[in-house]
């Protein structure tokens, strides 16, 4: 019985492995938690001057660009060159329930740390509910 070898589907094989373990945005890593009441997202940044990141708010879309610059000269010579280099962006969709106007931004040892509040009525809170003459507090989540 003979064997049928076909370079093609092996060449499939390995790409389709690739692009499985490549992640999203290569250039910017991104961290996204809940911690009581602020998301946190922390962004991998590394060689990326401060003064090159833009933050902007449009459309509950928060959009992050940073750019990380090749080293050049006229004698350089690459022997390897893998760390990505350009300008990198980055979108993160905003829900219902964040304070889009009290975001803050902190760039430290190459992480972007971005802190984005709960809006405040999206938080929990207690209403009071008379009935009778006398006053039972209710919890009532806003989520």
């Amino acid at each position: 019985m003979a064997t049928r070898y076909d370079p093609f589907r092996e060449m499939d094989r390995l790409f389709n492995a690739s692009v499985r373990q490549a992640p999203v945005s290569p250039g910017m890593p991104l961290d996204l938690y809940r911690d009581g009441d602020k998301f946190v997202a922390q962004i991998d940044l590394p060689g990326v001057d401060a003064s090159s990141i833009d933050i902007d708010v449009e459309d509950r879309t928060l959009t992050i660009r940073a750019e990380r610059r090749s080293v050049t000269g006229e004698d350089l010579e690459w022997l390897t060159h893998e760390r990505p280099t350009g300008t990198f962006a980055r979108q993160i969709g905003l829900g219902q329930g964040v304070a889009p106007d009290k975001i803050e931004a902190d760039y430290a040892d190459g992480v972007l740390t971005l802190t984005i509040p709960v809006a405040e009525e999206a938080k929990p809170r207690k209403i009071q509910v008379s009935h009778g003459g006398s006053r039972q507090t209710i919890e009532h989540d806003a989520e």
